[in-house]
């Protein structure tokens, strides 16, 4: 399982690649690894407002529908369209071409409620305890 060192993350299963005031979420290797095969991705819209810890896309699978939730709060600027027609993009790439949506970051302060990739490498193996 992969767990990049240039993100932040939820403990929800979502990552966030800051860049400057917008940031490129989506889901952890470990959230796409538990889904399985994914077979459809309900996108925010652009220009819609999102707020941390709450919803902001579902992400259905051969095992079950899971809510995806914000990691900072703003508004959507792109979303991945490509994950339209081939969902499958988030189980090959996660933390590249399977990336969800692009935010205009609303308060950077809200990076201080996410983990490093340590402390959610921590969080991870706890959880299969």
């Amino acid at each position: 399982m992969t767990i990049p060192e240039n993100l932040l993350y939820t403990k929800d299963h979502e990552w966030a690649r800051l860049d400057g005031d917008k940031v490129t979420m989506g889901i952890t290797d470990f959230a796409q690894g538990s889904l399985g095969d994914i077979t459809f991705i309900d996108l925010p819209k652009p220009g819609a407002k999102v707020e941390q810890s709450k919803w902001c896309a579902t992400v259905e699978s051969v095992k079950a529908a899971s809510d995806v939730y914000a990691p900072f709060s703003g508004e959507v600027l792109k979303v991945n369209t490509q994950l339209t027609g081939h969902p499958e993009l988030v189980n090959k790439s996660a933390y590249d071409a399977g990336w969800f949506a692009v935010v205009k970051i609303s308060d950077l302060e809200e990076k201080n409620k996410l983990m490093n990739s340590t402390q959610y490498k921590e969080y991870i193996q706890g959880l299969s305890k």
